[in-house]
């Protein structure tokens, strides 16, 4: 039985990038919604249904788990999802309390980069209030990263500028951890990197989510014996285009490159 993984597009690889690390030896299925990406700026109800469309579709597939490798599709749906189905759901969520942990007694600031979604639900307000007890955590949408990695615009000549705008009326300095609350942002952690000061740190939940995936098939003993090997989907259709699977095998690359 294969793994799944939901995004509403390449944001979700980041997710599996880390999966592979931790779980070399299982099998994947990588759906991205692409018909319908980006998630983040869309009404609430339309993104759930979405979402609980690819689930349904994940679960016809036989999976043994599944990672909502989305913070907008988490944020929304993971509660519902996993009243729904018997098999694992995991989701992601912006790496709030380590940040906060992490500039404790250095009086400075955290700064969670996100979609205008993940930033307005509940889930990630509560998330907020029960960790930020000094007042430290800020929060900003950058839905252009999410276009740009979409259209595999990872230029810092183009990239950089659209951060230097967007960030212009903070005071950089005042910030000791940025967290990239959004899986299609580590693509660009090189250019995140480039505005902020040197010794800022830029963390992400995948990591975290990966280590949990692990736990969870250990637990319930249902580790699998092997590849690696992973069948990617859009929006329900196998990708078999040549083309295609080049470039998710590219953005693999880059996360690599990246030391993601």
């Amino acid at each position: 039985m294969r793994i799944g993984f939901f995004d509403s597009g390449i944001g979700g690889i980041t997710v599996l990038h880390q999966a592979l690390k931790y779980l070399p030896n299982e099998d994947y299925i990588f759906y991205a919604d692409t018909l319908h990406v980006p998630y983040g700026e869309k009404p609430k109800e339309e993104v759930r249904d979405y979402i609980f469309r690819a689930a349904d579709f994940m679960a016809n597939q036989g999976v043994k788990a599944l990672v909502i490798a989305c913070n907008t599709a988490t944020s929304i749906a993971v509660d519902d999802l996993r009243k729904k189905y018997d098999f694992p759901i995991l989701g992601i969520e912006p790496a709030v309390k380590p940040a906060v942990q992490s500039c404790k007694g250095k009086r400075k600031k955290v700064l969670v980069l996100a979609t205008s979604l993940t930033l307005k639900e509940e889930k990630f307000h509560n998330l907020v209030k029960s960790i930020d007890h000094h007042d430290i955590v800020e929060s900003l949408p950058l839905p252009g990263l999410v276009e740009f990695a979409e259209s595999f615009e990872f230029r810092e000549e183009v990239v950089v500028p659209y951060l230097r705008e967007k960030v212009g009326a903070l005071n950089l300095e005042q910030y000791g951890t940025i967290v990239l609350g959004c899986t299609h942002f580590p693509y660009f952690e090189n250019s995140v990197r480039e505005i902020f000061p040197e010794k800022v740190d830029i963390i992400s939940g995948s990591v975290g989510t990966a280590k949990n995936l692990k736990r969870i098939l250990e637990a319930r003993n249902q580790m699998n014996d092997g590849t690696g090997d992973i069948v990617y989907f859009q929006s329900g259709s196998k990708v078999v285009d040549k083309e295609t699977l080049v470039s998710y095998k590219k953005l693999m690359g880059r996360l690599d490159e990246l030391e993601l």
